[in-house]
């Protein structure tokens, strides 16, 4: 070896002096390559980058496909342009809505929840109403004894029977009152209208009478007399026993109402919707109406009742407006728009507990009872009468003696009153 060999062989690569050339290379700086590294051209740029480290690995060809470009180092297929990289919108924050994405699927209510919901209103509604039911029947007044037996009562008959009395008390009404509704200064208290209303035990309509209160009767222990007479004596009690005595028809359920009680019920209920048939014009019972459909006020239903004006038989044509009255007042208590508010509901409650007396073993149900009879449109008429006689130091309504017993059969027997019996009006 020679001295210059042994030299090269010594030194230590990198050491920055040029070695001696190779051939025909020139010069080297210690460290270079040994060999000869190839041109660009031979090596395409592609095949120097490193895959992206979240991509597998792929072998790298050094020609490229025909129809294909490159893609951050990875081969893609079709000449479409590459479309620039859009990165990802920013998460919504929470609570906040997004309106460019998409909306979240509605909740549909299940059938098992709207059950729950109408289950509960119904117990509710139930709770509401057996409470109020309570509420009315602690408020009722009851008259001790004026259904009490006695020697001679008629025996029970199918069916129900309710004496419904009207009276001119003038209790509750104040002087301006009393003038203003026309009721006079009368003291005491008297009957002013009643009627027999029998509720079928069937399917048949229930029957509503009037008994004119100048009606002859005899009233027990009393002798011949005028059928309200029997109140002036012996109130309630032998009101009862006398219509018991002269129809022959037990009498289930007693209620009375007096003038200031009257006028509430109406005004509690907004009024009351009548079809007057003739106008009328009567000072003494403060009454003046045009003829036809009209909603009464308190003052002039009582009035409307009271009058005695109109017709060849006044009193008869009273009774009929005493059936009318009645009708159109349960129907409108009875009705939805009344029974579903409360501003109307309870204070007709308030004033129907207030103004009603019923017999001590009458209670809400039976009151119940009342006004859905009431409601169903009740066949009306009045006792078949025929003449005059002198009772009680006047003139007095005679009862035409066979249809009026026919009337009352019918009801004993819980039948249909004949219609040849039946008032037309």
């Amino acid at each position: 070896m020679s001295e210059e060999d042994r030299t090269r062989a010594m030194r230590s690569p990198g050491d920055g002096r040029p070695l001696p050339g190779r051939n025909a290379d020139g010069p080297r700086a210690g460290g270079a390559p040994a060999h000869r590294i190839p041109s660009a051209q031979q090596v395409p740029p592609t095949a120097q980058q490193a895959p992206p480290s979240n991509l597998p690995a792929e072998p790298v060809s050094d020609a490229p496909r025909a129809g294909s470009s490159r893609v951050y180092g990875r081969q893609r297929s079709g000449g479409s342009p590459i479309k620039p990289f859009t990165p990802k919108s920013e998460p919504t924050p929470s609570g906040a809505s997004d309106p460019s994405g998409p909306k979240p699927p509605r909740r549909r209510i299940k059938g098992r929840t709207i059950l729950t919901i109408i289950a509960a209103v119904v117990a509710l509604l139930l709770v509401v109403g057996v409470g109020l039911f309570f509420w009315i029947d602690s408020r009722l007044t009851g008259i001790p004894g004026v259904l009490d037996d006695y020697a001679g009562r008629p025996a029970d008959t199918p069916g129900t029977n309710w004496l419904l009395v009207g009276s001119d008390s003038r209790k509750g009404l104040s002087a301006a009152d009393r003038k203003k509704l026309a009721t006079g200064r009368a003291a005491g208290q008297r009957t002013d209208s009643m009627m027999l209303l029998h509720i079928p035990a069937g399917s048949d309509k229930p029957t509503l009478v009037s008994l004119p209160r100048d009606s002859a009767v005899t009233i027990p222990g009393k002798g011949r007399n005028k059928l309200n007479a029997a109140y002036a004596f012996g109130g309630p009690k032998l009101l009862a026993q006398t219509v018991e005595t002269v129809t022959g028809i037990r009498v289930d359920n007693y209620m009375e109402i007096g003038f200031a009680g009257f006028v509430d019920i109406v005004d509690a209920v907004g009024g009351v919707e009548i079809n007057v048939r003739a106008a009328v014009d009567d000072p003494k019972a403060g009454l003046k109406l045009k003829k036809g459909l009209q909603t009464l006020t308190g003052g002039q239903a009582l009035g409307y009742v009271r009058t005695r004006k109109g017709g060849a038989l006044p009193d008869f044509e009273r009774t009929k407006r005493q059936r009318q009255f009645l009708g159109a007042v349960v129907k409108k208590a009875a009705s939805p728009g009344v029974l579903i508010n409360p501003f109307t509901s309870i204070p007709l409650a308030m004033s129907a507990t207030d103004a009603v007396a019923v017999d001590a073993s009458t209670g809400a149900f039976d009151m119940l009872s009342l006004g859905l009879a009431m409601g169903d449109s009740p066949v009306t008429t009045v006792v078949p009468f025929g003449g005059n006689e002198i009772a009680g130091g006047g003139s007095a309504v005679k009862w035409d003696k066979e249809k009026a017993l026919a009337l009352f059969d019918a009801l004993k027997q819980d039948k249909p009153v004949p219609k040849e019996i039946l008032d037309a009006g």
